[in-house]
């Protein structure tokens, strides 16, 4: 996989410095211990992962001390086994120590995404439906979590409530119909992606009447989202099917074999399992990884 990923510059500083004020606070108490002179270190994987955060620990470091040099041996994106050594640094032993556990925070949270969108990705292979994130993010860490879903094969939902309208229910029920919420949408918003949610058959002809951008069929029985998808491909305006709700990976495949467009997992972000990483000081072990 390529390490030509888009991270969000500014998210990136601005984590790390959040990340830093709440670990060190008014200063290590612990790291003033050591000896403030140069020393090695190794960034260790212990499990099989799909490697992310590079950025966000590089400017951990580089934060504490911008002389460190950090030799990555894996790309962003790639797929480690456990045991690989991920990278080597050499800087003031200080600073390695303060930054450890933000840089590593930052590391194992975001593999986990990535990883975890991997999997999903692997489950649809030679299907056409592509593997959405929603916005169950950790508060803060929005950015970063859905660069994480890039990193891993998945593809952003909206970012936030401001760059695309997406009905729902309670939206539909105050406009009185799904055709009058989707054309006041449209009137005040037109330059913004419109996405339906849709409850019903009935809702769904409705919705590609009206037109939108896509569809979303949440919590449809399997025979249901068949009828959909049918439905969807024989309209003179067919849109994009997304399918979100009680979706897990052993579920998965079957789902995308119905001939839906998108499937939206909020666990991508909501169900994160940490990466076990450790950051080490002393040189890298020799040897396989």
């Amino acid at each position: 996989m390529s390490d030509t990923f888009d991270p969000p510059l500014q998210a990136v500083v601005d984590d790390v410095a959040q990340a830093l004020a709440e670990d060190i606070g008014i200063g290590d108490a612990t790291a003033a211990l050591l000896p403030d002179e140069a020393d090695d270190a190794y960034l260790l994987c212990k499990e099989d992962a799909v490697v992310c955060g590079r950025p966000w620990f590089d400017a951990c470091h580089r934060a504490l001390d911008p002389e460190v040099a950090i030799e990555w041996h894996v790309r962003e994106g790639q797929r480690v086994t456990a045991g690989t050594v991920l990278a080597t640094l050499h800087g003031r032993s200080r600073a390695l120590v303060s930054a450890e556990r933000a840089s590593l925070n930052f590391m194992q949270t975001l593999s986990a995404t990535a990883t975890s969108t991997a999997a999903h990705v692997d489950a649809v292979q030679g299907t056409r439906a592509r593997i959405l994130d929603t916005r169950k993010t950790i508060p803060g860490l929005r950015q970063a979590q859905k660069y994480a879903v890039r990193v891993g094969g998945g593809s952003n939902h909206r970012m936030g409530l401001y760059d695309a309208v997406m009905l729902k229910e309670n939206h539909i029920r105050a406009a009185g119909s799904l055709t009058a919420a989707a054309e006041a949408a449209r009137a005040m918003h037109p330059a913004l992606p419109l996405i339906v949610e849709v409850e019903s058959l009935e809702q769904l002809r409705e919705a590609l009447d009206v037109g939108c951008d896509r569809i979303l069929v949440d919590d449809f029985p399997a025979a249901m989202r068949r009828q959909a998808v049918a439905i969807t491909a024989a309209h003179a305006r067919p849109v994009p099917l997304e399918v979100s709700g009680g979706v897990d990976l052993t579920g998965l495949r079957a789902i995308a074999e119905d001939g839906v467009d998108c499937i939206s997992i909020g666990a991508l972000t909501k169900h994160v399992r940490a990466i076990d990483m450790s950051l080490k000081l002393g040189p890298a072990p020799v040897g396989p990884g």
